[in-house]
Parts: C-alpha cells; structure tokens; sequence
C-alpha cells in the first residue's frame, strides 16, 4: 500500500512539473486566437480571432513570410554543409594518424571557449571588406555570410569524432585491402552505419541555425533579408504590439524545430547515445 502511494505522489508530482514546462506554449496556442486585449486580461479560453491575427500577420509590412523563406533557406544549407564537413573532419581525426593532430584538436577545443561576442567584430571586418568588390554576393547583408560561420563548429567536430570511437575499425580496414578509396569508405560504409548521428547532429545544427538571432542582426542589415528571430523582434518591438499576431508568428515559427524533432527524435537519443548501425 505504502509503495502504491508512493508511486501515485511521483506521478502527480510529474504531472505537475510536466504542465508547469508546457503551459507557457498551451498559453501561446490560445492567444494566437484572442485579441490583444484579452491577452492582456488574462483570457485562457480559446478565441476565434485566429483567422484575423493571421491575416494581420500577412499582411503586415514586417515581411515574416519572406523571413521564413530566409530562415528555412539558411538553415537547411547549413545543416547540410555542417554535417559534411564536420564530420568528414571527426572521422579524419579519428581514424587517419598524426602526431600533430591531437595537438590541432585541443586546439580546436580550446576554441570552443571563445565566446562569439569576441569574434564577431573580426567576423564583421572580414566579410565586409567583399562590400565594394566583385564579391559583394558573399559579404555583409547576404545570407552567405551568416551561413559560413556555422557550416563548420568545434562542437560538432567533436560530436562525430566522439561517436566514430564507436565505429568498427576492422570495417575500415577491410574495406581498404579490397581497394576501396578513403572517400569510399567514408561515403558508403561510414555515412550508413552512422545515420544515427548525422540525426542528431541535423537536429542540433538546424535548431541552431534557425533560431541564431545575434550575428543575422549584425550581418542582415535589408529587411528583405531578415530571418525569424529578427522578424519576431521586430513585430515585438512596436509600441502597441498585437500580442495575437505575435503569438501567430511565434506558433509558425515552432513548427519547423519541432517537426524536425519529432521526426527524428528516437534516431536522435541513439546518435547523442554514440549509436552505430
């Protein structure tokens, strides 16, 4: 009886803290459908101002549609580039011998405790010095120099290094005495068996990339070029906002983050895991 109460006690309170972290997104969802006025008054009941506060939200000269194109664009060449790139360097650390590359890797690490505020003037030197040139298409206000920064991070250098530990070196091994090239090995036995991984690092670098607000804010300087995050800042910052429009925008812009979590979410516990298949 007395472990019945137990367990009953752990749930509730379980239950408790689980409605305490969701309750602010539940309140999102039912404001995005009342008024202004009556978020302010605290309404927790389901309006039927959804279809106004969207049409506003289109209509709206903040551009937020055009921000959401920018941002899916951004992100998805992003996550692409970071997950070839990153771990094409994991498995090179791991897997090919050097006695100088455990010495670039701490390195690498040590660069991680840089914080980007230190280096984001460098940053804003360097691609502003393609403004004026022939190369104006890849200096500030272009989404290419929001992407290269993040195509390639210490972290996700050590994410995949950590988890090809786990990788059967006997298959590389193999694979090389019957004459397949390094590149071969990498694409057409590592990248399958690893998928697992590269989940989790999709996961991770998407959720980054969409939802990085401070170098796009120094970098995008057209509103024709601005992300989500900036959008949202935007349509916040007016003098009398339109919390039900807000809590629109917000909702849509939700739903790429979470739907690619929720897709991937069990291949994401396994390659955060160290998972190999």
């Amino acid at each position: 009886m007395g472990k019945k109460i137990s367990l009953g006690l752990k749930y509730v309170f379980l239950s408790f803290l689980s409605f305490i972290s969701i309750f602010p997104f539940i309140w999102i969802l039912i404001g995005m459908t009342n008024k202004t006025v009556d978020i302010n008054a605290g309404k927790l009941f389901f309006g039927n101002q959804f279809l106004i506060n969207l049409q506003n939200l289109l209509q709206n000269d903040v551009g937020f549609m055009n921000a959401f194109k920018n941002s899916m664009i951004i992100a998805i060449i992003t996550t692409i580039f970071a997950l070839l790139l990153s771990s094409a360097a994991g498995y090179g650390f791991e897997i090919f011998q050097s006695k100088a590359k455990d010495r670039i890797f701490t390195i690498l690490l040590l660069s991680m405790m840089v914080p980007f505020s230190a280096i984001m003037i460098p940053l804003y030197r360097m691609f502003s010095t393609f403004n004026g040139t022939p190369l104006k298409g890849i200096g500030l206000d272009s989404m290419f120099s929001v992407i290269v920064p993040s195509i390639c991070t210490a972290f996700l250098i050590f994410f995949f290094r950590q988890n090809i530990k786990s990788f059967p070196k006997d298959l590389v091994e193999a694979a090389r005495i019957d004459g397949l090239s390094e590149w071969g090995i990498f694409f057409k036995i590592y990248m399958p068996a690893s998928r697992n991984t590269f989940a989790a690092g999709a996961i991770i670098t998407f959720m980054n990339s969409w939802n990085n607000y401070l170098w796009p804010l120094v970098s995008l300087q057209s509103p024709e070029n601005r992300t989500v995050p900036l959008a949202l800042s935007v349509i916040g910052a007016s003098y009398t906002p339109d919390f039900g429009m807000m809590m629109v925008s917000i909702v849509i812009a939700t739903i790429p983050t979470a739907l690619i979590f929720f897709l991937l979410q069990k291949q994401f516990v396994q390659g955060m895991l160290g998972s190999v298949k």
